[in-house]
């Protein structure tokens, strides 16, 4: 599912809360990493020849050695990887080139070089989340990675549902996550309470209808997410929420009970509206605070050939 992970860096303190959670995906999936740089030009120098070339030189060595020493700490994990440095904007290049090898996952710190903001992530981050074509995981830049980066457990995972089947695209890889670090699944349903737009205040005979069409609707969400438990294997639970204001409610719900990772579909019900994520993906990734996997559960784009000398690869094995 996560056979090949795209792993972007910004040689940021920040930036390396990412290495944990990387660890604890690709050994569930048995993963190969791509550890990638991107040099990105000053903005008052777009082209490489106003920049000095000494001194670009000087950076790209850095970048290498960075690269390569992540990559070694990664492969005392037990994990297959490689390096590539890329030139360019950040958030473009790294959806190029996700697109173009077909990463399945791009897992991306929340903030890197440029610091914690008043935005919950950084635009680059926003930009691969909202353009690229493959799944994305957004993980909360706090302090620095432990020095042991591979002793991350999840504890227990959160699947929201609607229902859907393309909603239910992501359980096999909540599965997968759960059997490699033991951990309870908790599937989730929000009961929206119906509309009632009104000049007047409701009468007592539309409160009862709205009343009757929840009651039906959580009854209905809670047979559904039975039947889904019937078919799972491991620690698994159930949550049926009502609430007028679906994106809140989830995030109390993550909140409460305690969430060390949120899986969800891109789409879902959403798949028919005008943007790519719905308001409650968007919302989790502007406002959350728990490590984030959003399935693409689109078909994916041929991919082509990469264009000559854009990268500078070292593969490594464990």
């Amino acid at each position: 599912m996560f056979k090949r992970i795209l792993l972007p860096l910004d040689r940021s303190a920040l930036a390396e809360c990412v290495l944990p959670h990387t660890i604890a995906v690709a050994r569930a999936f048995e993963s190969q990493v791509t550890l990638l740089h991107v040099m990105e030009t000053p903005g008052e120098a777009r082209w490489r020849r106003a920049m000095d070339p000494l001194n670009w030189q000087i950076r790209k060595a850095e970048a290498k050695t960075y690269l390569h020493e992540l990559a070694l700490r990664l492969q005392g994990a037990g994990l297959l990887t490689e390096t590539h440095i890329l030139e360019g904007f950040a958030a473009e290049q790294v959806i190029g080139f996700s697109d173009t090898h077909g990463f399945q996952l791009i897992i991306l710190s929340s903030h890197g070089q440029s610091g914690l903001s008043d935005w919950d992530v950084s635009s680059v981050v926003r930009k691969i989340a909202l353009r690229a074509r493959s799944s994305v995981m957004i993980v909360r830049a706090a302090q620095p990675p432990a020095p042991d980066l591979a002793g991350l457990r999840y504890r227990r995972i959160l699947v929201p549902l609607d229902g859907t089947q393309r909603a239910e695209s992501i359980l096999p890889a909540a599965a997968a996550l759960a059997r490699a670090h033991e951990a309870k699944v908790v599937l989730a349903h929000i009961v929206q309470k119906p509309a009632m737009p009104r000049r007047t205040p409701a009468s007592r005979e539309d409160v009862e209808l709205a009343d009757q069409i929840v009651e039906r609707n959580q009854a209905e969400a809670t047979q559904y997410l039975d039947q889904l438990r019937s078919r799972m294997t491991g620690k698994v639970e159930a949550r049926v929420l009502v609430s007028e204001h679906l994106a809140a409610a989830l995030q109390e719900l993550i909140e409460r009970e305690k969430a060390d990772l949120v899986l969800l579909s891109a789409h879902g019900r959403a798949s028919q509206t005008r943007g790519l994520y719905g308001d409650v993906v968007g919302n989790l990734i502007a406002y959350g605070a728990t490590p984030l996997v959003i399935m693409e559960d689109r078909s994916p784009a041929p991919t082509t050939a990469p264009p000559p000398e854009t990268a500078d690869g070292e593969p490594g094995r464990p």
